[in-house]
């Protein structure tokens, strides 16, 4: 028999748990949080709550796994200032797209001359001499005409980066792939087919041009509400690089973080189109928790050791004291391993019901929030 909900709750903490009335799509992909899809993001609703609880007024947080860069955009907005670290290269690019400090005439002005762009071009049914053997295969000629002339004008851009941002979202939404499985397509779509989404046939995408007009929009929308609501003088920085050898320039006042799972998702494979159409820097053999490493006993020692390398070095650029906050799911108990290797010593544990995720996943969900301090002790051997 099922749990019930009262069963369900019990020994939950309700104030990290919110219900789908409570809190809707809408609410927790806000402004900023939506500018691209990202799998294995956390809400922003819940790092307000840990900013409040943990981080004093005007402090400086900590994300040494900053992933879509969440916990930059909720500090911003809640008066802190932020660095983020992320050894992926669209991370980092969407990070600095998410927080960055805009000229908002100057970039509205460029956002509408993309759309306007976008809107006159004429695209020829055939390939262009540039389309890489991945865009031939991913997407149609007129698709991928669209999406490498709207990839040419962005370069002279003063707000190339939000362009990149906008090119990449539309080629998610443009490849051959069906509408029900645009999170980890294996192979192109090249006829119709039964759309488990729409109850439907579908045929697949053959052009990005309604993609590119509705996301050039979009991305001023959301970037114009952010401005609204960021606090003024507070500044994220965002770092591309591998936390485990980078310096962490502090002191924190606290560090609020996700770290990858193991085994779970490919960062990298996420967004191949964005590494493919941007020619950005891959670095997916240094990812911790990688799935081509598998979750063998050698590839989760190799896990936990990475990361706890990263909150040792995460807590040693903090203040004394300084709460650090890690949101997993640790189904197969390996922090208390990391937190020990980290030299860090649990102070509070609080467990969440996870009532939506990203893509299609079936079956009750939990989190745990691990709120460790540094123990003044050496690393240990076990």
């Amino acid at each position: 028999m099922a749990a019930t909900q009262e069963a369900l709750y019990r020994g939950l903490e309700l104030d990290l748990s919110w219900s789908e009335a409570q809190l809707p799509e809408r609410e927790r992909t806000k402004h900023v949080h939506r500018l691209h899809p990202y799998l294995g993001k956390f809400i922003p609703q819940l790092v307000e709550a840990l900013l409040d609880r943990y981080v004093p007024p005007g402090g400086r947080v900590l994300d040494p796994f900053a992933g879509s860069g969440t916990t930059l955009v909720q500090a911003l907005e809640s008066g802190c200032d932020a660095t983020g670290l992320d050894i992926a290269a669209f991370n980092a690019l969407l990070m600095r797209v998410k927080t960055g400090a805009f000229e908002l005439d100057g970039l509205r002005r460029e956002l509408l001359g993309a759309h306007e762009a976008a809107g006159a071009f004429d695209a020829p049914a055939r390939y262009p001499p540039a389309a890489s053997a991945y865009v031939r295969d991913w997407y149609g000629p007129a698709a991928a005409v669209e999406l490498l002339e709207f990839r040419r004008r962005s370069e002279a851009s003063l707000h190339r980066d939000v362009l990149r941002v906008v090119l990449a979202r539309a080629a998610r939404s443009a490849r051959r792939t069906t509408h029900f499985d645009l999170d980890f397509p294996r192979t192109p779509q090249l006829s119709e087919y039964w759309c488990h989404k729409h109850r439907r046939t579908c045929r697949p995408v053959d052009s990005a041009r309604r993609f590119l007009l509705r996301y050039t929009l979009d991305t001023l929308d959301r970037i114009e509400t952010f401005a609204a609501v960021r606090q003024p003088g507070r500044t994220a920085n965002v770092v591309h690089g591998d936390a485990r050898t980078l310096a962490l320039e502090g002191p924190y006042d606290g560090v609020i973080t996700s770290p990858p799972y193991p085994g779970l998702i490919d960062y990298h494979e996420q967004h191949r189109y964005a590494y493919e159409l941007l020619g950005l820097e891959q670095q997916r053999e240094c990812e911790l928790g990688r799935p081509t490493r598998g979750v063998s006993r050698s590839a989760l020692e190799e896990y936990v050791d990475g990361v706890a390398a990263v909150l040792r070095k995460a807590a040693e650029a903090s203040r004394p004291s300084a709460p650090v906050c890690v949101v997993v799911n640790d189904r197969r108990e390996l922090y208390p391993t990391v937190l020990r290797r980290a030299g860090l010593r649990l102070v509070e544990r609080h467990e969440r019901h996870v009532n939506r995720r990203t893509g299609r996943r079936a079956g009750e969900y939990f989190e745990s929030v691990l709120v460790a301090v540094a123990d003044g002790t050496s690393r240990r051997s076990d």
